[in-house]
């Protein structure tokens, strides 16, 4: 299964961690989230792998987190993947998939646990 990165190229860090990638060897299947959005189902799926919460994938500094009526501490977690989806821009990058497992690339590095 080949490794992906949801990817911002406007992004420092999604840069970064695709060299990163790069340097190790590897050629990720690069997906442009922001021009090719997740579905409410990937973004479930990806939660999971990250085993994180939903809350902790939103980026909450964004405009479109109060355009989007989220709260850190109310909003379920459907709420957050629904925003996200509406919303691609919410959700944070860059991410880093690699069969069942995810780490988001803050600080790029991080990556690395699942290569």
């Amino acid at each position: 299964m080949p490794i992906t990165i949801l990817h911002n190229p406007r992004c420092s860090k999604s840069r970064q961690t695709l060299a990163l990638l790069e340097e190790q060897g590897i050629t990720p299947v690069v997906r442009e989230y922001l021009n090719d959005p997740l579905t409410s189902e990937e973004l479930e799926t990806l939660i999971s792998k990250l085993d994180l919460t939903a809350a902790a994938l939103v980026r909450n500094k964004e405009d479109e987190f109060k355009e989007a009526g989220l709260d850190l501490k109310s909003s379920s977690d459907a709420e957050f993947i629904a925003a996200m989806v509406k919303y691609p821009r919410l959700m944070e990058r860059p991410v880093v998939i690699n069969g069942d497992k995810a780490r988001i690339g803050r600080p790029p590095e991080q990556v690395l646990e699942i290569i």
